[in-house]
């Protein structure tokens, strides 16, 4: 069969996958987004369906007042007698943690702490044992990966932390996994920086306290080499073989917005390579260590079609899954039908470590059209395209008595202006954008004509300006600076991706 990566689209990076009896289940990095932690469901590794999320109430996500590369970092999901476990950071508490859940549909539990430092935390199970590991730093402050073993109960530690391997000696050393594939531990990381320079690297021993040997042609997977391709930063990853018994690594990379153009803004994305083992025991990922954005597998069936469907409504999408807040949201400023949406603005703006009247889906594709029609009544209404609070773009309608402002504004660093505006008779009005890889267009209907408003650069909301580790965000959101109860109404919602 032949498919396309990246096979999920949008800001969902850093994908851990496991298996549970036919069907694999796959979590992604969250940040300051509520709810957190998005889970996935695959009947075959290729197409994935928006399950759900592990974190769901604010006592298992505390994000407020961080930043937007804050919050909750590399997930991992693993499966082990019944139940799931989903361990992870929250990188601005300087917490890991885990909950489970013997119901993936279903809700998870309050946080167990494990007193382990680092990021990016696995679990791994043997036996009736269980065993943490994250990347840290050795005593002379080099990166490493460490292990001890815990009480899964109580998540306190039964041993001490031991170092099990130093990488290959890449910079920002993470992404650390361990399993056991017959006779042998393997030892998964990522090295580089999860930007153009990722890469995946492993090494095994016959003891799981080591010692590894590094795999001798290391980098395992990456793109760095590849200039001009649209495909990069590929890395950090997770390991799965599917009931047919084939192979497959889910790991992170992002498309950059043109061949010359080393900017991407639509985040990091989940991609899938197939897994070959050698007679030597040793492993390869993807085509002689390359991440494909067109990848064929002689092996699977082409009875699977990839499926992506991009045509988004309110009455196709769902509230509690497909849609986000910026941390932790005040309910009660949203009223949500199958429709429409009716936002009530507060004081606080997309540029405050706040959580604004906000509501959001990810931008998947470059290509888009977005209408939608909105009512503004007394205060500030529209749609933003949302990197972080200080790299955003917005379409804003503001009310009058009889009349609504339409006007363009930007966010960019410590700059911020507005390159149009215009007046419009009425108390509500219909907005556009339109979007390629290089550039956002702004227009709005007036009496049956497409009144344009003007364009902004796409690059401007990318990584490479902005820096952290999200990408761009489709919001409706509502502004009421003096907080006098009004409501915008949004309806007529429609996206299509090309």
């Amino acid at each position: 069969m032949k498919y396309n990566n990246p096979v999920v689209r949008g800001m969902y990076p850093d994908p851990s996958v496991c298996r549970a009896g036919d069907k694999y289940y796959m979590v992604c990095s969250s940040f300051a987004l509520f709810p957190g932690v998005p889970i996935f469901e695959s009947d075959n590794m290729i197409n994935w369906k928006l399950i759900g999320h592990c974190l769901t109430r604010e006592s298992q996500l505390k994000v407020n007042g961080v930043s937007c590369s804050g919050g909750i970092f590399a997930p991992t999901i693993r499966f082990n007698k019944g139940r799931f476990y989903m361990v992870t950071t929250n990188d601005s508490l300087h917490e890991n943690f885990y909950v489970y859940t013997d119901d993936i549909y279903g809700d998870w539990s309050e946080p167990i702490t494990v007193e382990q430092d680092g990021i990016d935390p696995s679990l791994y199970f043997e036996g009736d044992k269980s065993y943490f590991i994250s990347n840290g730093s050795d005593e002379n402050g080099i990166g490493c990966i460490q292990m001890c073993e815990i009480d899964i109960e109580t998540g306190k530690k039964l041993s001490d932390t031991k170092i099990l391997w130093h990488g290959t000696g890449g910079r920002y050393l993470e992404a650390p996994h361990l399993y056991r594939f017959g006779d042998w531990y393997y030892l998964l990381e990522a090295e580089g920086g999860t930007e153009y320079g990722h890469m995946v690297n492993y090494s095994r021993s016959k003891s799981m306290w080591g010692p590894f040997e590094s795999y001798p042609h290391n980098p395992v997977l990456t793109n760095r080499n590849l200039g001009g391709y649209l495909l990069q930063g590929a890395g950090h990853g997770d390991i799965v073989e599917d009931k047919e018994g084939n192979w497959w690594f889910a790991h992170l990379a992002f498309r950059q917005i043109d061949r010359w153009l080393t900017f991407h803004h639509l985040g990091r994305e989940v991609c899938v390579e197939p897994l070959r083992w050698g007679e030597d025991g040793w492993f390869t990922i993807g085509n002689d260590g390359i991440a494909g954005i067109e990848v064929e597998v002689p092996e699977i069936s082409n009875d699977i079609v990839q499926d992506f469907s991009y045509h988004k409504t309110f009455d196709t999408l769902d509230w509690n899954k497909d849609w986000c807040y910026l941390r932790i949201p005040n309910k009660g400023n949203y009223k949500m039908t199958d429709r429409n949406v009716s936002l009530r603005g507060s004081k606080y703006t997309l540029s405050d470590l706040a959580s604004p009247t906000f509501i959001a889906l990810r931008q998947d594709e470059f290509t888009m059209e977005l209408s939608c029609k909105i009512r503004p009544g007394r205060q500030e209404a529209g749609i933003s395209l949302y990197m972080d609070d200080t790299h955003h773009y917005e379409i804003v309608t503001e009310g009058g008595d009889e009349q609504v402002r339409v006007s363009v504004r930007y966010t960019i660093g410590c700059v911020s202006g507005e390159i149009s505006s215009m007046e419009l008779m009425k108390k509500k009005a219909t907005v556009q954008i339109r979007s390629d890889a290089l550039y956002y267009y702004f227009s709005v209907e007036a009496d049956g004509e497409i009144i344009e408003l003007g364009k902004l650069e796409t690059r401007y909301l990318s990584s490479e300006v902005a820096g952290g580790f999200t990408g761009v965000l489709i919001g409706l959101y509502a502004v009421d600076r003096e907080e006098q109860g009004e409501w915008a109404k949004f309806s007529k919602l429609n996206i299509i991706h090309n």
